[in-house]
């Protein structure tokens, strides 16, 4: 068996985490791209071709890891879409593959139903995997017969939905397919055209997943990612080189590897993930699925709850709650990420200038790399921060601020560049 891991897209949707590809970002030590190959192997797959962009940075990253796989790369030169970079791959494909995205790290699950599926409905060639979803405005969403698909619609109005079945980025395809997708004028939806104008013309079935599969496409998707990878694969260590100081509590699943130093005071409840060479400071507190990338400072007196700080971020006293942080941050004494409604209503963020409701009730800020903030600098819920910003002292941050802005609020509230 072959699968197409497509890992070339520029993640708009993504941002302000998007400054590199999405399956880029590291969880527990690793990639995500990682646990979807870890998964597409104990699936029984070790024939995979991974789809990236120029700048071969998956590529770069996979190759720090013994995946005991066969990988090939190819290269889509431009953001086309997915049919796009499917096509680059053309010349390495088998009669059947399977595709999925890079960061759909449950795939494997997914191989052994839909051969089922494919052996019960012989005509079939093309088969997808669909979820169930409260929300189909967002999605791709299917028109069915049964199990039998009829057409594909993306986005639908409210109102005019079709069924509450969503794509979610796993396919088992014939290699004609491509023949229905060079039938299509090129544009960047032009992978579902094709799959519609496959359906109406052969059979296609889908395999339903049992539960709504984690979605990926905005940034605080992450957090649930997060919760589910830890769930699985997070088990409680302490490395022989780590220096716990006394009157430190470690309490549940927490894990902490290699020359991580601990001071007194401090308090960890996980579960918990804290990589090599950070340092939590002094009366501390770490709680509730936070993950610590390599190299993170927690000064002394921070809390951080249900938090994701990628590599070498330093942060000081203060409140982090709900958080991401992009590899390089530095954020000053007596940060606070408000991360709950006054009204304990649904936070709201905008993304490419539209309004979206996140689902969650707690969200604090995500923010892009090497940002950096003065002291005693607050963060409204839901509000995105760029990369390489610098926010001056005493800025309270209602609004998303844009990649390479230096930003400061005046006192009475006059918000100025500086």
């Amino acid at each position: 068996m072959q699968a197409v891991i497509l890992a070339a897209g520029e993640s708009s949707r993504f941002w302000p985490l998007n400054y590199q590809h999405k399956s880029l970002l590291k969880i527990m030590g690793r990639p995500l791209i990682w646990y979807t190959i870890k998964s597409l192997k104990k699936a029984g797959i070790k024939d995979i071709i991974v789809v990236q962009g120029p700048k071969k940075d998956i590529e770069e990253e996979l190759k720090n890891y013994d995946l005991g796989v066969d990988i090939k790369y190819v290269i889509q030169p431009e953001p086309k879409g997915m049919g796009n970079a499917l096509f680059q791959a053309k010349n390495l494909l088998q009669e059947q593959f399977f595709v999925l995205n890079a960061e759909r790290f449950d795939g494997g699950d997914y191989i052994q139903p839909i051969l089922k599926k494919q052996k019960s409905s012989k005509k079939a060639k093309l088969l997808l995997v669909g979820a169930k979803t409260d929300n189909p405005q967002l999605y791709g969403i299917l028109d069915l017969e049964g199990d039998r698909v009829k057409n594909l619609i993306e986005k639908p109005e409210k109102g005019k939905e079709l069924s509450d079945i969503k794509v979610v980025g796993i396919y088992f395809l014939p290699k004609e397919f491509l023949d229905y997708y060079q039938r299509i004028p090129e544009h960047m939806y032009a992978y579902e055209d094709a799959l519609s104008l496959y359906m109406k013309e052969k059979e296609v079935r889908v395999v339903i997943a049992e539960k709504e599969l984690s979605s990926f496409k905005y940034p605080w998707h992450l957090f649930e990612v997060t919760k589910t990878l830890m769930d699985q694969y997070l088990t409680p260590k302490i490395a022989k080189t780590a220096i716990i100081s006394k009157n430190v509590i470690i309490d549940n699943n927490v894990y902490i590897d290699e020359n991580t130093k601990i001071y007194e005071g401090a308090v960890i409840k996980g579960p918990c993930y804290i990589g090599e060479n950070c340092l939590i400071g002094n009366n501390s507190l770490i709680r509730e699925y936070t993950n610590l990338e390599n190299n993170v400072l927690i000064g002394a007196f921070a809390e951080v709850t249900r938090s994701i700080f990628q590599e070498d971020i330093h942060i000081h006293s203060g409140y982090f709650g709900d958080s991401i942080f992009g590899r390089g941050c530095r954020l000053g004494a007596g940060n606070i990420t408000a991360n709950v409604r006054i009204d304990r209503g649904e936070i709201k963020s905008i993304v490419k200038g539209k309004k979206i409701g996140t689902g969650l009730d707690s969200l604090g800020v995500i923010m892009g790399e090497n940002s950096k903030t003065g002291i005693h600098c607050s963060f409204m819920p839901g509000v995105l921060i760029g990369s390489n910003c610098n926010i001056g002292p005493e800025t309270v941050v209602f609004e998303n601020i844009e990649d390479n802005t230096n930003f400061y609020t005046k006192f009475k509230g006059i918000k100025r560049k500086l």
